[in-house]
């Protein structure tokens, strides 16, 4: 079946870097622009950022434009999240998406999800 797997969660002090990465199976997504949401605790679902197919178009909320970076490696059908300067409400669990039909910044325009991956920025 498809599947978007994540990776690269943790907990980390404030101003560190991870790298999350997303891959997928059972299907190349290599043709379809792919993202990146967060979900805070009592929160909803938010756009992170997005990365065109080709990887030349990128796309990010305003609260991680300047330390985040989406890309992606489509002959491992994976993207990226290299996250810098993290701050304390940058804690959420990340998911992956993929497929979009639609808006990048609404989840209901995704079709396909990860199960998440936790981060947590302590101060």
């Amino acid at each position: 079946q498809v599947q978007l797997v994540e990776s690269g969660g943790g907990s980390v002090q404030a101003g560190d870097s991870l790298r999350l990465s997303c891959a997928g199976s059972g299907r190349t997504f290599s043709s379809d622009p792919m993202g990146w949401f967060r979900q805070a605790p009592g929160k909803e679902r938010e756009f992170v950022a997005a990365i065109s197919w080709s990887g030349t178009s990128t796309f990010y909320a305003d609260s991680v434009k300047g330390r985040f970076t989406i890309s992606r490696d489509n002959a491992k059908n994976t993207v990226y999240l290299q996250m810098n300067s993290l701050r304390p409400e940058d804690t959420a669990i990340y998911y992956c998406a993929a497929d979009p039909d639609g808006n990048y910044y609404y989840t209901e325009a995704w079709a396909y999800w990860g199960q998440g991956t936790q981060v947590t920025v302590s101060s």
